[in-house]
């Protein structure tokens, strides 16, 4: 069968490569639901044999066990919700820790912080003096590429880097790697590698995955699955240098409908197992021992609660025999559930509930579920021995606590220079080389060159997302200091062979150079925050620096940094060399290894890294895959360019084949309680203005407080707290203006997804919440919502839609052909607003002007 799984010898998986992938219409056309038919699914007979010890000792364990002590093994808890004693007492079997959970919610916190929490988890789980089983506790994080949470510690490219690397074997040492500087800092099992394959690179986990050829992911899989775990059978799996790992999300995470996040997989079933299943098949093979279930449903049926998936293929038909994990409260997405009562899920095949915030009544339902019938006992016991059986094959009952294991404490092992060199060496080979006009690549060491972008000198947009925190965003140099910029090691190249480097973000000199090198790209971005609806990149700062420099006669070199190929053939065209760069992480002195000659003239490193996604002709966002029909790339899957190609690329249109309101953001501000790049949420206290970098931050004088929360997924929105008087603006990063002239005559509105939290007064003072727009300098308009706002007080999640006329009609001078800051939220002290989105939107005849 076409792109389908051959088994070979001992059950081991070939997976063949794609012959043609049906298209989306096709693909995603069927008007009745499908099943789920698992002989359709290869057979896989499990590779690792059960021991018979271990199974004696769960059966022991189990014999021992109250109802309580059992639940809790199946629940999972976010540090930043749970203390030590809580897990004692509620016999938890594991806690982890959100992007943005860090010990005392500082996600900058030394190593040492780490694993002095580690060690008060782990005792309180081990506290056997009430004559409870002796059951240790495990911690989970998202070391997706490096032990990134961790300040200081190696910053790995992200997958879609080291899948246009092209070497497999390279991932064994990563994981390596990875696995020592966790356990530094005292922590057991990672959610990492994500395996998805990516259908749509709107999506934006695009950057968590290898690549859109299920073939590559597959061949993948395995490498940094034993990098992590060890190989199954020797002596340190699972121990020594080794820990337990997660593939992610089953199944079908990286199909969904418009790459929307956490959205519906319509493929068949066919396409379901041939091009997301098969790296499962490789993986498991490999010793995968946790599965992490995905948010995504396949024909409404969310994987959280699905058996057919998490049970009949998974465990009969792949062979898997280790325990399915949920998401961050993914459970509460099944039908029938919610994050603190999903008897379904459990049933349906989880193995343990990921419920961070959710996790005390969530274990108060479980356990009523257990006593009165409606989760089986021996569905309970099947998902505890699972638990314990990994716990077993890790070591943990022998194991000694964190702070005294071998590696513990050796923190000189975070960003050693041997990680580095692994880091820099990853990043070097991931680097794609898409156009080198005139043989402009490598330059002379010798040369004066200009580094210019914003990303030139920025650590933290080099590395993206799952960085310190969640969303990658606020970090600054200084937060990694085992990290080089790529502007630093650029300067560190060119000065060896004795040239000059000038670095200047706007690309303005003041001595004219041989060459410039500019250095641009996304901001960074995790999860559905990262969805797009085109793959136009919008920031045209870039653009203007390059063109500039272009009038001048200087040479240009283009170093893109994002998590997925973007349409950016305007920047193309103003560039005599262009390099795409997938988020390489730390080590920014591997761009130089590749663009910058030895003092000595010579070549120092080639080219190497070949596209693992393609790279798209239009900005539209509609499927294109290698094996598609009709498939038509601008630079196709595998492309890559090396020095000893001659390859002249042409000029190419700049029809992007979107309107302009879609690549400028015209219509939404405020996504997912984030602004919306080039968008800035920004606070403004006595004048001093404040711009939201951080999960947690305060204005310049503390009146007022932004906080990142969660409406329906993690951190989907911002609680505004005032203190005393002050505004929240939303302002545009270049000051571009917008004419909203044209939406204003279609009655369209300012639209605005809140809860008002609480509104209360000073004795002295009247409460006051006004909307407003700015259009310049002393140019604005502004309505008051104080009534409006009061009257909702405690009626939780609202939509407030403001007419943009009415702004016009409150003040005759306000120009909506200007506008510069389409939200500005001004109140008085007592005031909290939890905030979601802010966009425009249509108007629907709900509309108002205020009081």
């Amino acid at each position: 069968m076409a792109g389908g799984l051959v088994l070979t010898g001992c059950g081991q998986p070939a997976v063949q490569a794609p012959e043609a992938v049906p298209d989306k219409a096709a693909s995603q056309s069927s008007t009745e639901k499908p099943m789920i038919t698992p002989a359709n699914w290869p057979l896989q007979q499990p590779p690792i044999a059960r021991s018979q010890a271990i199974e004696d000792k769960i059966k022991a364990l189990l014999a021992q066990m109250s109802p309580e002590q059992k639940v809790g093994q199946i629940i999972q808890a976010d540090i930043a919700s749970v203390t030590p004693k809580q897990v004692r007492d509620y016999y938890l079997g594991s806690v982890l820790n959100g992007g943005n959970s860090a010990p005392g919610r500082d996600n900058r916190a030394g190593a040492a912080a780490w694993l002095e929490l580690a060690d008060a988890f782990w005792q309180a789980s081990t506290d056997t003096s009430d004559g409870r089983p002796y059951i240790p506790v495990m911690w989970g994080t998202d070391a997706v590429h490096g032990h990134s949470n961790v300040k200081g510690a190696t910053i790995f490219p992200h997958n879609i880097g080291l899948g246009a690397m092209r070497e497999p074997e390279l991932m064994r040492e990563i994981g390596r790697v990875t696995a020592v500087e966790m356990q530094v800092t005292g922590l057991d099992w990672t959610f990492a590698p994500t395996i998805a394959v990516v259908r749509d690179d709107r999506w934006g986990r695009t950057y968590e995955s290898y690549g859109e050829d299920p073939q590559l992911v597959a061949s993948y899989a395995p490498h940094i699955l034993q990098g992590i775990q060890g190989v199954p059978g020797s002596a340190d799996f699972l121990k020594g240098q080794h820990m337990l790992a997660t593939v992610k999300h089953f199944l079908g995470d990286g199909g969904t409908i418009d790459g929307k996040d956490q959205g519906d997989n319509q493929h068949s079933e066919a396409e379901l197992r041939d091009l997301h299943g098969a790296p499962y098949y490789t993986a498991i093979a490999a010793g995968a021992r946790v599965v992490m279930a995905s948010y995504n449903s396949w024909f409404g049926e969310k994987m959280h609660g699905y058996r057919p998936m998490l049970n009949d293929v998974l465990v009969e038909r792949m062979g898997f025999d280790g325990f399915v994990v949920g998401d961050w409260n993914g459970h509460g997405q099944v039908k029938g559930c919610t994050p603190t009562d999903c008897a379904n899920s459990l049933n349906g095949g989880l193995d343990m509930f990921m419920a961070p915030d959710s996790w005390e009544k969530l274990y108060q339902n479980t356990l009523a579920q257990v006593k009165d019938g409606r989760i089986s006992a021996e569905r309970l016991d099947e998902a505890v021995s699972r638990v314990l059986r990994i716990k077993a094959e890790m070591g943990l009952f022998e194991q000694v606590k964190p702070s005294e294991r071998p590696l513990a404490g050796r923190y000189e092992l975070l960003g050693s220079s041997e990680h580095r060199a692994l880091a820099r060496q990853a990043a070097r080979k991931s680097l794609v080389l898409l156009k080198n006009n005139q043989q402009l690549l490598p330059l002379k060491a010798g040369s004066k060159v200009l580094v210019a972008g914003d990303a030139a000198d920025h650590i933290g947009k080099q590395s993206g997302g799952w960085t310190l925190s969640w969303q990658g965003s606020g970090n600054k140099n200084t937060d990694f200091p085992n990290g080089e910029s790529i502007y630093a090691g650029i300067k560190q190249a060119v000065e060896m062979g004795g040239g000059k480097v000038e670095l200047s973000e706007n690309g303005r000199f003041t001595d004219k150079p041989d060459v410039a090198v500019v250095v641009f790209g996304e901001e960074p971005y995790a999860e559905f925050v990262g969805d797009r609806s085109h793959l136009a990149f919008d920031d045209g700062r870039a653009l203007q620096t390059l063109t500039e420099l272009k009038a001048l006669g200087i040479p240009t070199v283009s170093v893109f940094i994002s998590g997925r190929p973007l349409w950016v053939n305007p920047e193309l065209n103003q560039s005599d060399a262009f390099v795409a760069a997938f988020l390489p992480g730390s080590e920014g002195g591997a761009v130089a290894d590749l663009l910058v000659r030895s003092p000595e003239g010579e070549i120092r490193h080639d080219f190497q890294g070949k596209l693992s996604f393609s790279w798209p002709a239009k900005a539209t966002g509609e499927l294109l895959n290698y094996g598609d029909q009709n498939y038509q790339p601008l630079f196709a899957y595998g492309y890559g360019l090396s020095y000893s190609d001659k390859t002249e690329v042409a000029k190419l249109s700049e029809e992007s084949g979107i309107s302009a309101d879609q690549v400028l953001n015209f219509s939404r501000y405020l996504h997912a309680g984030k602004a919306v790049n080039p968008w800035q949420l920004q606070l403004l206290d006595k004048g001093e203005v404040t711009v939201v970098t951080e999960p947690l931050q305060k204005s310049a004088d503390g009146a007022i407080e932004v906080a990142a929360t969660d409406r329906l997924q993690q951190e989907d929105s911002v609680l505004l707290t005032f203190h005393k008087d002050a505004a929240v603006v939303l302002n545009h990063a270049q000051g571009v203006s917008l004419d909203l002239s044209r939406q204003a005559n279609g009655d369209m509105t300012l639209e605005l997804e809140y809860q008002v939290v609480a509104m209360t007064q000073a004795p002295d003072a009247a409460a006051k919440v006004r909307v407003g727009m700015n259009c310049g300098d002393n140019c604005k308009s502004s309505l008051d919502f104080t009534s409006y706002f009061s009257s909702m007080s405690g009626k939780g999640w609202q939509s407030l839609k403001i007419p943009l006329r009415c702004f016009s009609q409150a003040n005759t001078t306000f120009d909506l052909t200007k506008i510069s800051q389409p939200l500005v939220l001004e109140a008085t002290a007592g005031f909290k607003l939890q905030l979601a989105k802010v966009r425009l939107a249509e108007n629907e005849g709900q509309g108002q002007c205020g009081n």
